[in-house]
Parts: structure tokens; sequence; C-alpha cells
């Protein structure tokens, strides 16, 4: 019969048994989601990027690194830049990328998020120097796709791709300011002007047109007389105007006109 010390025996092995299974178990297996890889070093050899699912490693040997290919955002802090034309302004930006190489990412740059951002900070300062401010704030598409290849370039061989770049927010000062409102309000008077011009111009072409019609058929001035006539008596007023045709005082006035010659 089985005393009581070899029941005690049976416990501490199941004890023991359940220990080392909760320390080495975990040591040894790893569940990796679908957007996570590991990669696996064993004695500091690299072995490769692993996952996802279970992956199976050899405890106090092995050591994986957990890797997230989710897209990443991190802010670009604001800058003070100088334009090209000598305007200071303050900007900051958002870079949107994810690492396509996991084993890049680990082996071969310390802190790859780190990297890309101080990275992302150097470049915008040095693109939004070499431009206008007219550009940047007109031309924000092609400043952003510049800025997106050149961190791109650099951090491709970090097996980190960056998929966008955006220019978020351009401070100016407040001289800047006032001064770009007048340059606006002289520019929508300039263009009022013109428009002006160019209907005061169209008039008067059309007004020559209409006199050497006139001129061509004397008929024409008569027809418009009484269509002048009949639309002052449609109105229902009152007073009739008149007009009498200066050819009517023509005689009169070369008679007034030859004493005075005379004389």
């Amino acid at each position: 019969m089985e005393t009581f010390s070899d029941w005690l025996k049976i416990g501490i092995w199941l004890v023991a048994l359940l220990v080392s299974a909760s320390i080495i178990l975990p040591q040894t297996i790893r569940i990796l989601r679908e957007y996570q890889r590991g990669v696996v070093f064993r004695l500091g050899r690299l072995l490769g990027a692993k996952g996802p699912g279970v992956v199976l490693l050899i405890p106090w040997v092995d050591r994986m690194v957990r890797m997230d290919l989710r897209v990443v955002t991190i802010d670009v802090a604001k800058q003070e830049v100088m334009t090209c034309d000598n305007v200071p302004v303050t900007v900051d930006a958002v870079v949107y990328f994810r690492v396509v190489d996991p084993v890049s990412a680990v082996n071969k740059v310390e802190n790859f998020l780190k990297a890309t951002s101080l990275i992302a900070q150097t470049t915008l300062r040095s693109v939004l120097g070499q431009a206008e401010l007219d550009e940047l704030l007109a031309q924000r598409d092609k400043i952003n796709h510049k800025l997106q290849e050149i961190i791109d370039r650099q951090t491709d061989p970090w097996g980190v791709k960056v998929t966008a770049v955006e220019v978020r927010d351009v401070q100016l000062p407040e001289t800047m300011k006032r001064a770009m409102a007048k340059q606006a309000e002289s520019e929508r008077e300039r263009r009022a002007k013109v428009i002006n011009a160019e209907g005061e111009f169209q008039a008067a072409e059309k007004l020559v047109q209409a006199a050497g019609m006139i001129s061509a058929q004397p008929i024409a001035l008569q027809l418009r007389f009484l269509q002048t006539m009949q639309e002052i008596s449609s109105e229902h007023n009152t007073t009739t105007f008149l007009p009498i045709p200066i050819d009517l005082f023509s005689p009169f006035i070369k008679q007034a006109a030859q004493p005075a010659l005379k004389s």
C-alpha cells in the first residue's frame, strides 16, 4: 500500500512539474498576431523573421523581438523655417510609415521610430527652406510628395516604407498676414477695374456699330425714336418728353453765324 510519504513525493513532483512548465512554456511558445512578426536570434546569431501564429523557441537560447507591421503615425514637432524668399514660418507635419522588412528594422537601426522622426524633422527644414512662401501655400501637394520621396529614400535601408507625409499647418507672422491681406485686396480692386474697363470697351464697340448702322440707314433713327415714345407712354407718366432733331435749328444757327463772320 502506498503510504502518505509516497503521496507527498508525488505531489511534490507534480508541483515541481507545474512550476517548471509555467516557466518553460512561456519561453518556448509564442503566439503572434496577423500583423506581427518575430525576429529570432539564437545565441546572438540572426535566424530570421517568423510568424504569424505559433512560434517555438528554445528557452534561454533563443531571443525574439516583436515587430508591428501596421501603419504608424508620428507627429513632427513644430519647426522654425526660413523660406527661400526670407519669410520666417512655423510648420509641423504628420508622417505615415510602416515596417516592410522586420529583419532590417531590428538589425540595421537601433530605434527605427526615433530615427524616422529625426529624419522627418531635418528633411522638413531642408525642403521648406528651399521653397518660396507662395509655393508653400499654393503647392502643398507638390511639397508633400517631395518630402515623402526624400524621407522614404533615407529610411529604405532600415526596412521602413514611408507612405505619406502631410504638412499640417503653416503659421505666418502677423505682419506678413497683414501684408498678404493688403495684397489680396489690391488684387481684387485691380480685377474689378479691369472688368469695368472691359465692359466700357465692349459697350463703346456696340455703340460705334449702332452709329454706323444708323448713318447707313437714317430711317433706323426714326424707328428708334418711335420705339422710345412707345416705351415712355406705357409707363403712365404725366410728363412726356418730345426730343426735337437738331437739324430743325441748323438754318437759324447758320443765319446767326453770318453776321458774326461779316463783322
